[in-house]
């Protein structure tokens, strides 16, 4: 079970990357709420990724953004500097037992029980 973090959405939609695109129809396959802001919410999206985006969205099944996992993000963000968005990626990916995929492992490392996956490291 995977949780696809918000960067590996966004590689995605480069055609030298559409490699990546295989695992938005793996059965168990997630997304954080949180990454459906980080990747729409860019302010120089142009119509083509909004359309592209949201039909991924459409293909992942959704992990709400809930009070457990924000206790536990506070939580994260108060033992090392984490942005908002990657502390509740990382909780989200530990209440659940999903293996994060994301190219952004260092920002990640530190976390201990958080299985992490770079995709980019894998033979293709």
């Amino acid at each position: 079970m995977k949780l696809i973090d918000s960067n590996i959405i966004i590689y995605s939609g480069a055609q030298e990357h559409s490699w990546l695109r295989g695992l938005f129809y793996e059965v168990n396959s997630f997304f954080s709420s949180i990454s459906k802001i980080e990747v729409l919410g860019y302010h120089k999206i142009v119509e083509a990724q909004v359309i592209y985006f949201s039909e991924v969205f459409k293909l992942l099944k959704v992990l709400h953004v809930n009070f457990e996992v924000i206790d536990n993000a506070v939580s994260l963000r108060q033992q090392r500097n984490l942005t908002l968005g990657d502390s509740i990626i990382a909780a989200t990916a530990l209440l659940n037992d999903l293996t994060l995929i994301t190219r952004n492992v260092d920002d990640f490392s530190h976390i201990s029980g958080l299985n992490i996956e770079n995709p980019f490291n894998e033979d293709r």
